[in-house]
């Protein structure tokens, strides 16, 4: 019997699927065309109805941005260290390294950025920041093997922020996440529910 593949439908593929699917794909670098995301696969990610900082991880790794931005907008204050980095990693991909640079020493002396990053990483991560940022200035002339160095460099880096949130959160699913959010007074002013396919409402 054939393992659930891209083409599943979307209550096919599991937490385990989707991951390993997408962590196949070349680790995000640069900002992704508009019609990069996989729609199937956005609706897939939002019905596990998983810890949203998962979520949007997934949803980082399927080039779907703004789905991710909303989730990681509602987390951007402590506890929430590891939704505060996929904020910074979120901004590298869109190409706002200043902003990237920003959440990154919010979060320097995290657990979780110590996991990716290594102990006393802020070092290490600026500079895989400016050579992202070199890559795309000089988007007419890429190295190939620079840039399959940095996706293989994103790849590992989500790939750690997504291991942790396993370890603290796990993959069943959270049905009312009111209680997980952390915002700070410009964000708490957004709505609070948003609709996902297949599975009714979520309380946001």
């Amino acid at each position: 019997m054939s393992q659930p593949g891209i083409n599943s439908a979307p209550e096919t593929l599991s937490y385990a699927s989707l991951k390993g699917q997408l962590l196949s794909k070349p680790g995000p670098v640069l900002p992704p065309p508009p019609s990069s995301p996989s729609q199937m696969l956005s609706h897939a990610i939002s019905s596990l109805l998983l810890h949203p900082s998962l979520e949007a991880a997934l949803h980082i790794l399927n080039d779907d941005l703004p789905s991710a931005h909303f989730l990681v907008r509602k987390m951007q204050a402590p506890p929430r260290y590891e939704s505060m980095m996929l904020h910074g990693i979120l901004h590298r991909i869109e190409g706002d390294y200043e902003n990237t640079r920003a959440w990154y020493r919010d979060v320097k002396d995290s657990e979780v950025f110590g996991l990716a990053w290594g102990q006393n990483g802020l070092d290490r991560a600026m500079e895989f920041v400016r050579r992202v940022e070199i890559l795309r200035k000089e988007a007419k002339t890429k190295d190939p093997q620079e840039l399959k160095g940095l996706q293989d460099e994103s790849r590992r880096e989500i790939s750690v922020v997504m291991e942790y949130c396993e370890k603290e959160f796990g993959t069943d699913k959270v049905e009312d996440v009111s209680g997980i959010w952390v915002q700070d007074e410009k964000s708490a002013a957004q709505g609070s529910d948003m609709v996902i396919g297949g599975e009714g409402w979520r309380q946001f």
